[in-house]
Order: C-alpha cells, then sequence, then structure tokens
C-alpha cells in the first residue's frame, strides 16, 4: 500500500485514497466532506460515467424520446432546440434512467436484449472511469494545486474487477496510486438500505453473469413470458440477491488490496481531521 503505517499517513503531503462499499454507506459523504474544505479533490467515478463515458448515450435517449413528440420533432429537426442532460455529483438520474430495468414495456421496462446492450455499455465506461483516477490525480495536482485526492466509486466497481487476480489493471492501478478503503456495513445497514430500495427501487448496475441467471430464475419462478414483467418487482427482488453477490467481493477487495473501515464509524464523521485520525488508527490496527 502507499501508506503502510499510520505515521506513514499522518506525515504525508499527498493523501490520495479510493472509497468503494455498496451505495448508501457513506462514500460520497465523506468525499463532500473533503471536498468542502477546499484541499481536496473529489473524484466521482459515477459523474466521470454519466458525463464522459456515457453521455451521448443518454442524450440520444432522450433525442428517441422527444422525437416521438410531434412539436419537439419539429423543433428539433431544425435545430430550433437541443437535449442535454444535466448530471451533478448529487443527481445521477440521468444515468440511472437510461441504464433502465427489463419488462412490460407498458410500465416502462426494457426487453431484456436492450437492457443487456444498456449494461455492458456501463461496464465498459466503468472500467474506463475507474482508470481515469490516475491522470486525475495528475490534473487535480498540476491543473488545480490539489495535493489530496479521494476517489468516490460507484457501488458496482466490486462487479468490473476480480480482486482475488494480482494483475487485474483496474485494481492494480488504483492500489499503486491510492489508498484503498472499504465502508463496511452491518447486517442492520444491509436490511436498511433493502428497505430504502423496496421504497424507490432504482436502475443499477449488475454483473452479467449473475443478472442472466437471476432474470432466468425469476422467469422460470413467476413462471411468466418476458414482456409481462413488472420492472419494478424484479429489481426489487434481485436486490438482496446482488447484494449478498457483492459483499465477499468487497471484503475480497479489503483483504488483497487495501483496508475496511465500519460505516457507523464513518457516519461519526464531522471533518477532515476525523477522517485522517481514522485511518491512521485502521492503519495502527492492520
Amino acid at each position: 500500500m502507499i501508506y503502510n503505517t499510520a505515521g506513514e499517513w499522518r506525515a504525508a503531503q499527498q493523501k490520495r485514497v479510493c472509497l468503494f462499499g455498496m451505495s448508501g454507506l457513506g462514500k460520497t459523504h465523506v468525499a463532500a466532506m473533503l471536498r468542502r474544505t477546499g484541499n481536496w479533490f473529489h473524484y466521482s467515478v459515477d459523474y466521470r460515467i454519466g458525463t464522459r463515458y456515457m453521455g451521448e448515450h443518454i442524450e440520444d435517449n432522450f433525442k428517441r424520446e422527444a422525437m416521438k413528440i410531434p412539436l419537439l420533432r419539429e423543433l428539433l429537426m431544425t435545430d430550433s432546440i437541443y437535449v442535454a442532460s444535466n448530471i451533478t455529483f448529487d443527481n445521477l438520474a440521468p444515468l440511472s434512467a437510461y441504464l433502465g430495468k427489463p419488462g412490460d414495456p407498458s410500465k416502462g421496462g426494457l426487453p431484456f436484449a436492450d437492457y443487456m446492450i444498456r449494461q455492458e455499455q456501463h461496464q465498459v465506461a466503468e472500467i474506463s472511469s475507474l482508470l481515469d483516477t490516475v491522470p486525475f490525480i495528475d490534473r487535480a495536482r498540476e491543473i488545480y494545486g490539489y495535493d489530496n485526492f479521494v476517489c468516490d466509486t460507484g457501488g458496482s466497481i466490486c462487479e468490473v474487477v476480480d480482486p482475488e487476480d494480482p494483475e487485474d489493471p483496474v485494481l492494480r492501478a488504483l492500489y499503486d496510486h491510492t489508498l484503498m478503503i472499504w465502508i463496511e456495513g452491518s447486517d442492520d445497514h444491509t436490511q436498511d438500505l433493502v428497505d430504502r430500495f423496496d421504497r424507490a427501487p432504482k436502475p443499477m448496475y449488475y454483473q452479467p453473469e449473475f443478472l442472466r441467471e437471476a432474470w432466468a430464475e425469476y422467469l422460470e419462478t413467476k413462471g411468466i413470458p418476458e414482456d409481462e414483467v413488472d420492472p419494478d418487482a424484479f429489481v426489487r427482488w434481485a436486490y438482496a440477491r446482488a447484494l449478498a453477490h457483492r459483499q465477499p467481493r468487497y471484503a475480497a477487495m479489503a483483504r488483497n488490496w487495501g483496508i475496511k473501515v465500519r460505516a457507523d464509524d464513518v457516519s461519526r464523521l464531522r471533518g477532515p481531521a476525523d477522517f485522517v485520525d481514522l485511518i491512521a488508527d485502521t492503519l495502527a490496527e492492520t
């Protein structure tokens, strides 16, 4: 690791970290807290995905929908209006809307084949965005003068890497340039995330093999054809299974490539000094 002891971490003039774990456990909270000090550069992988790599896909989809409305079609065809995505660190809804959910078109669902194409696009974009972490460390320092850097990864990072492969290109790049930190939740946190998702199910990225197996199992269990699947019902059904699938992958990432901190401890952080202390204490115990 680039910091092997608490002393090395505290003394480092350039503190560079990569936060990973389930969405909703504090990654973006910590990154935003550090960014607000003016001393840390916040690199959001999801924001990079939605702007640099998926932006055209998202906006083209908006245009397809707009072309179905005669007035908007005429205005688009005469370049009288333009359609753009307004993704921010705090609002990734355009990316989620593009990913979509499989199932009944009358309920907003996508044909499973189209859904898998969008999943593959996200996979390629996520890998590229994670690899962009390294050049952004240099850009943050050379252009903006930031020595400290926090990479805020998406919850699906564990789906696009192999934590048991010592030559995994994404993990190797992140490990060589940042301290990788898993924010580990408890069983209570997992249940809270499941309950929250159940109230407002949203699109997300899944590992292809897991997704194909889950889709086939769901169709068989419910005994219905693809175009009759309730999209929200399916993603609710798949979500808890996805969390269980991801947990050992996160653990392997922490075991082989970094350290872990507890989500409860993260929730008590009130400023950068608390964060520095938490990482120092964790390194001292590792």
